[in-house]
């Protein structure tokens, strides 16, 4: 059984791991806007290193960084909580996990479509691009009403 090894320390991890979620929300709420602007700015060599300077800085020292700590901490959460024992009433952690995935799937495009932009190959509308600003948004408040209200 693994359920329960974080003892004392549970609420310190889960402390840590919130904290990390907003650091790596904050970024993932800006990294798309960040892809809008740079986007309009092809065409000014100038313009264009200063996003991809900016972009790169966002994904190495906030955004994936944050982002392999949320993994780390939220798999000890839910290993507490017993997600590997089989501990029934988890559905809403199941449902937590796969939209987590999709954001962190959604993560990995984002510095893959900055990426295409550093090399001035644009592939979406600039219509396309803000509505894929709305993915964070609408992740992490299904996320949160999954954790706080849990419902199944």
């Amino acid at each position: 059984m693994i359920a329960g090894f974080l003892g004392a320390t549970y609420d310190w991890v889960k402390a840590a791991h919130l904290i990390f979620v907003i650091f790596w929300m904050a970024g993932m709420f800006m990294l798309p806007r960040y892809l809008v602007y740079h986007q309009e700015g092809l065409g000014d060599a100038a313009e264009e290193a200063r996003w991809t300077d900016r972009e790169t800085k966002l994904r190495r020292i906030i955004l994936t960084p944050a982002m392999v700590i949320v993994w780390v901490l939220g798999v000890a959460l839910a290993l507490n909580a017993g997600f590997a024992d089989g501990v029934p009433g988890l559905g809403w952690l199941h449902a937590k996990i796969a939209l987590v995935i999709l954001l962190s799937g959604y993560h990995g495009w984002a510095v893959g479509y900055a990426k295409k932009l550093a090399r001035g190959r644009p592939t979406l509308s600039g219509k396309t691009l803000r509505m894929l600003n709305e993915v964070p948004a609408l992740a992490v408040t299904l996320i949160v009403i999954l954790v706080i209200v849990k419902p199944f």
